[in-house]
């Protein structure tokens, strides 16, 4: 009987959290209903009705695999938190956005599903459909993210080398083969949107993985070209000073043989006795990344082009001849094969025309 004054309070408590468990349980079907028709919907669309599974998981899956999202779990804040996290005995990235932007993240999710077939994109493994923001499971990228590598602070610099010119020009042609996929895989071209080095990630062995498609449109049927609401075009758009774009220091430094004053100082500091061989790629590569920012769309190379691009000067540049400097029309190959043809026979040894002849007759390898 001395516990009989509690009893209501004890029913009183166990009803009010007999609700909210309830309540709790009916948002969680809510977004999954939501989300889930989203994402059945998108992938109808975008996969022609053709089956792509994408498991999902629990909110208490994530929570467990991340610590409850732990600070010490965060590897990196850009538009999204990463979270590094184990998932069925398996090691994972979990990605959730800083914003409610449901209809980016399901676009996001089912492209990078559409695209997983290619080595150089973010793999997904699987989604989280029963919060109101979904949140993404993918596949893991021990070296972080290529930002990082680049923009080296004293932070990154303690947990990984500084990145080689070799190394950064493999990752641009691998990068470049995966939005020839994006641009010519499917029924209709898919564009980006939202390239830059924090949306391209780095597996154990630095090969990139390309991510956040979360923008990327198709190109509708008949059309060229698409409008977009923005573009992070940041880097075209900057201004050095008062008289100059970024884009216009870069042209005319590259035109004067100025090319040391717009490189990376750590890579000028590889220079040894491949030091011409070096500055003759990064004119290379400049010269080509000058063909992208034309104003007239007609002069610009395709994906298709850069990667076939990107790939030559890695291969050519290995025998030290003269690359091409200006490399207006990609279109024509055969042009830049005449021309460096030309270049070995003025300046080169009778052996290193031989390489070079032998290594273009070989199947070009992107």
């Amino acid at each position: 009987m001395r516990w009989s004054w509690f009893m209501p309070y004890h029913h009183f408590f166990i009803k009010r959290k007999q609700r909210v468990e309830r309540k709790e349980r009916e948002e969680r079907e809510r977004a999954f209903y939501e989300n889930g028709s989203l994402l059945l919907e998108k992938l109808i669309v975008c996969c022609n009705a053709k089956p792509i599974p994408i498991p999902t998981f629990s909110p208490q899956h994530l929570l467990l695999a991340t610590n409850n999202f732990s600070s010490s779990e965060l590897l990196g804040v850009y538009v999204t938190h990463w979270y590094k996290g184990s998932l069925e005995g398996r090691i994972v990235l979990i990605k959730r956005f800083k914003f409610m932007l449901r209809d980016f993240i399901i676009n996001d999710l089912v492209i990078s599903a559409q695209m997983s077939g290619h080595s150089n994109v973010l793999k997904p493994i699987g989604c989280c459909l029963e919060t109101p923001c979904p949140i993404s499971v993918f596949e893991f990228a021990a070296n972080g993210v290529l930002a990082d590598r680049i923009y080296v602070s004293r932070v990154t610099e303690l947990k990984h080398q500084r990145m080689v010119w070799e190394r950064r020009l493999k990752i641009a042609r691998q990068i470049a083969h995966a939005l020839s996929y994006l641009h010519t895989a499917f029924p209709r071209p898919v564009i980006h949107m939202h390239i830059g080095m924090s949306s391209i990630l780095l597996d154990e062995h630095d090969v990139p993985k390309l991510s956040d498609f979360y923008l990327s449109v198709s190109i509708p049927e008949g059309e060229a070209d698409v409008a977009a609401f923005f573009l992070n075009t940041p880097e075209s758009k900057a201004t050095v000073d008062k008289d100059s774009s970024l884009v216009e220091y870069i042209h005319n430094r590259a035109q004067g043989s100025c090319i040391n004053e717009i490189v990376d100082p750590a890579i000028l500091a590889e220079d040894g006795e491949a030091g011409v061989s070096l500055l003759r790629q990064l004119q290379a590569v400049v010269d080509l990344g000058l063909t992208c920012t034309e104003e007239d769309p007609q002069r610009r190379p395709t994906m298709v082009d850069i990667t076939k691009q990107l790939r030559r000067i890695e291969r050519f540049a290995q025998t030290g001849e003269v690359l091409l400097g200006n490399l207006q029309n990609l279109k024509l190959h055969e042009s830049f094969e005449e021309h460096a043809s030309a270049s070995l026979k003025r300046n080169a040894s009778s052996d290193e025309i031989q390489a070079v002849n032998e290594a273009s007759e070989r199947p070009l390898e992107v």
